[in-house]
């Protein structure tokens, strides 16, 4: 059976200071038994290493958080030094696309076939090549996984940098069917903060309206401060 749990390559490595190895340590080290890598990719000079990380003890954590996590490690291999800068996100795409703005090549941190599941249509496969491919229109804002039920849902809201844009505010949906072991992905266009809020919180109370559509003009995903607070937290599954 392959062996998924992450190998960093640290060996003969320290940090390149003690608030890196503390930090490391905190954010990484203490969870790393609880990791499943989900795609990586080794830079030939041995200087980088780009990983999409699924974290397992998030689901005993706040209800709700992120359980992906984008690493990239920065070796000096004179040194034998390195740094790191992780993000938490709730969606693979959104992670490959943090580690592509960063250097990766996109085909290089795809996931393999058999990792997770699967994208079930074309719609699912367009949005989510869009969100690895442009990391710099929309802000991050917030998100909810629940994965209590079958189907696992998360949710993502994000805004628009461009002020200007028609329909600033945007929240991804992916649903995961344990079943079939396939997700599908929608996104829908809100003109105001309010508006999608109000979605958000109509469909975390069960009443599941559909996603407004939204054009595919405007490309994600960066994570920059700017949205309002997060919407209360739906009154659900709990853990």
């Amino acid at each position: 059976m392959p062996n998924y749990e992450p190998d960093f390559h640290l060996d003969g490595y320290e940090a390149v200071n003690d608030h890196v190895a503390d930090q490391f340590w905190g954010h990484i080290g203490t969870e790393q038994d609880s990791m499943t890598v989900l795609a990586e990719h080794h830079s030939d000079d041995a200087q980088h290493s780009f990983y999409v990380m699924h974290n397992r003890a998030v689901t005993w954590g706040i209800p709700g958080d992120p359980q992906i996590v984008a690493l990239h490690l920065k070796r000096d291999p004179t040194a034998r030094t390195y740094r790191f800068a992780h993000k938490e996100l709730p969606l693979p795409s959104m992670a490959q696309s943090w580690l592509i703005a960063r250097g990766c090549p996109e085909g290089k941190i795809l996931l393999p076939d058999d990792m997770g599941t699967t994208p079930a249509d074309e719609t699912t496969r367009a949005l989510e090549k869009r969100l690895r491919s442009d990391g710099d229109h929309l802000a991050y804002g917030t998100s909810y996984t629940d994965d209590t039920s079958n189907p696992m849902e998360t949710t993502v809201m994000l805004r628009a940098m461009d002020e200007k844009a028609a329909l600033p505010y945007r929240v991804l949906l992916e649903v995961a069917d344990t079943t079939t072991w396939t997700h599908t992905l929608r996104e829908g266009g809100f003109q105001t903060f309010e508006a999608a809020t109000q979605w958000w919180e109509a469909h975390w109370n069960g009443e599941r309206p559909p996603l407004p559509t939204a054009s595919p003009a405007t490309r994600p995903v960066t994570a920059v401060p700017g949205l309002p607070a997060r919407p209360a937290p739906p009154r659900g599954p709990s853990r």
